[in-house]
């Protein structure tokens, strides 16, 4: 299907047959991750299947897509107390290749040993976008890392030499770099770097979470943010 066929507005309902399970969504949800097969199948980049009724076909489990399609809402995977399908669901969070949702089934939340404790940090990407461009042009974007581990700044200030950044004090002793602004294939450069240097420094993706806002007449503003954590010994004073 060409792009020329997304004639509707990304918040103009789609509704999906999958397994048999109709829902109904916005294709903004669906585009959420555009590395996902989900969204390149809506971003015409990946062949598409409908039913004797015109709606899109999946041929996967349809029960288990709830799941799925809150994460692809929030962010944020929410399941119910007794869930016991945590296997199948990372079966279809494979075949989907959402990598957010992928994370968050295979780090759950572990249970510390008392002489440890977790440490945290926060990547987050700021991107203001033109409503009016089409394709939506990124006109600005920054990044910004957020931290209590000063080893790891260290190591990013003396391993990032050539970007332009800024260091802050923040609350609670945390520590926070800027870089940029820069434009939107520096900031994914950059990003790709960063979360790369961060898991080889033992982090590893908590969650992933995204903000949508409008700001001005002619702009829009997305967040996104990636939390990591890791695990580290207690120091005895």
């Amino acid at each position: 299907m060409e792009n020329g066929g997304w004639g509707y507005m990304m918040t103009d309902p789609v509704t999906l047959n999958v397994g048999g399970h109709l829902y109904t969504t916005s294709l903004s949800t669906l585009q959420r991750y555009p590395d996902s097969m989900l969204g390149a199948m809506f971003g015409g980049d990946f062949p598409s299947v409908r039913d004797a009724q015109g709606h899109y076909f999946i041929d996967r489990d349809g029960t288990l897509f709830r799941h799925v399609l809150n994460f692809l809402r929030t962010s944020e995977l929410t399941l119910p107390a007794d869930f016991k399908e945590t296997e199948l669901l990372r079966k279809e969070a494979d075949f989907y290749q959402i990598e957010p949702l992928i994370q968050c089934l295979r780090d759950p939340k572990p249970l510390y040993p008392l002489e440890t404790f977790e440490q945290v940090v926060e990547l987050s990407s700021t991107r203001k976008l033109s409503k009016y461009s089409n394709p939506v042009a990124v006109i600005i974007t920054q990044l910004t890392i957020t931290t209590k581990v000063h080893a790891l700044l260290e190591g990013v200030a003396n391993s990032f030499t050539k970007w332009n950044k800024h260091m802050m004090d923040t609350r609670d002793c945390q520590v926070s770099f800027t870089f940029g602004p820069c434009d939107y294939h520096q900031e994914v450069s950059l990003r790709v770097h960063l979360m790369d240097y961060i898991t080889k420094q033992g982090f590893a993706i908590r969650n992933t979470r995204v903000h949508h806002m409008s700001e001005r007449a002619n702009e829009n503003t997305v967040e996104h943010h990636w939390t990591f954590c890791r695990l580290a010994r207690k120091v005895e004073d």
